[in-house]
């Protein structure tokens, strides 16, 4: 018998938050103040994912694992963080289900968000759509010395709620959120929507793809969710 899941990590862009439209506005205000090429919205949906830096190395050179000059790079995240803290949460929105779903785990599991969005865009980004009072813990890009594919951040959030790994869930959008979720022995749940850049996740390892958040529920069901109240 499957051990009951008592803790439910989510990704943050792309599983819960369709945030591509503020940071496409932050990046294409950047790119208009470095007197660059501006980059089409959908173009810069492929970019997401590894935090903001590897986003702007993105922006800058086309390339995804591209190295731009240093000094452009210094310059580009000048210009995109104040551009990114004015249009934090303008057209960003949850999908949908999110709400209603994060409101059913309450009391039923630990929740969490793992993200590798930076503190000083998840903290305000996570207010302004009140949702901070829905996890029980936020690790963000920078709240440890590495972020996902490694497994790190999700051991952590175990050992965190005291929890062994074959305990806990990650939900997420991207080839890091399950490869993460693979070599933190976490059980791993893909959904279909989001910043995935065309990769296959079933292929890369998770355990089932959701069409949409709504879908989470029964499965966890299904899959064992911890009975209600059993919260530890």
């Amino acid at each position: 018998m499957s051990v009951p899941i008592r803790l439910v990590a989510f990704d943050l862009d792309g599983t819960l938050v369709d945030s591509v439209p503020d940071i496409a506005a932050a990046v294409i205000q950047t790119l208009r103040e470095l007197d660059l090429p501006p980059l089409a919205p959908e173009v810069v949906r492929q970019m997401v994912g590894n935090g903001v830096i590897r986003l702007l190395k993105r922006v800058l050179t086309g390339e995804r694992m591209g190295e731009p000059d240093p000094v452009q790079l210094a310059k580009a995240l000048a210009h995109f963080r104040r551009a990114y803290t004015q249009h934090l949460c303008v057209e960003s929105k949850l999908y949908p289900g999110v709400w209603d779903t994060l409101d059913a785990l309450q009391g039923r599991c630990r929740v969490a968000c793992i993200t590798n969005k930076s503190t000083e865009f998840t903290a305000p980004l996570l207010k302004a759509l009140g949702m901070g009072g829905h996890f029980g813990l936020v690790l963000c890009g920078d709240s440890l010395p590495v972020m996902k594919p490694d497994p790190q951040p999700l051991l952590h959030a175990a050992v965190h709620f005291d929890l062994t790994p074959d305990a806990c869930c990650m939900v997420g959008d991207s080839r890091n959120d399950i490869e993460a979720a693979r070599a933190a022995q976490f059980r791993a749940v893909a959904v279909s929507y989001g910043y995935r850049q065309g990769e296959d996740l079933l292929a890369l390892g998770a355990e089932v793809q959701l069409d949409s958040m709504p879908e989470l529920l029964p499965w966890l069901e299904g899959s064992g969710l911890a009975a209600p109240g059993a919260s530890r």
